[in-house]
């Protein structure tokens, strides 16, 4: 009886360390999810930084061009002969 008794108790603790090493590998699982994500959504806003700088630069060359031709524009008129 007491044999029965502490194969009982030893499956009881076997069922015990195996849901615990589950819940540790699932939450293990989780967790590199989450760092994977994490590193997925960096690279997405570095990427998108890197994009609006390049449109930034962009934005400020085309306006530099547009300012200079306007800049120049009152001296034709100025030197119009008919």
């Amino acid at each position: 009886m007491l044999k029965l008794l502490n194969t009982k108790v030893l499956i009881a603790i076997l069922a015990v360390l195996a849901a615990l090493a589950s819940a540790a590998l699932y939450q293990n699982r989780q967790t590199a999810k989450a760092a994977a994500i994490l590193a997925q959504q960096q690279r997405d806003a570095e990427q998108r930084r890197q994009e609006d700088e390049a449109f930034r630069k962009k934005v400020e060359a085309d306006k530099q061009r547009h300012n200079s031709a306007a800049g120049n524009e009152g001296k034709t008129w100025k030197t119009y002969i008919p």
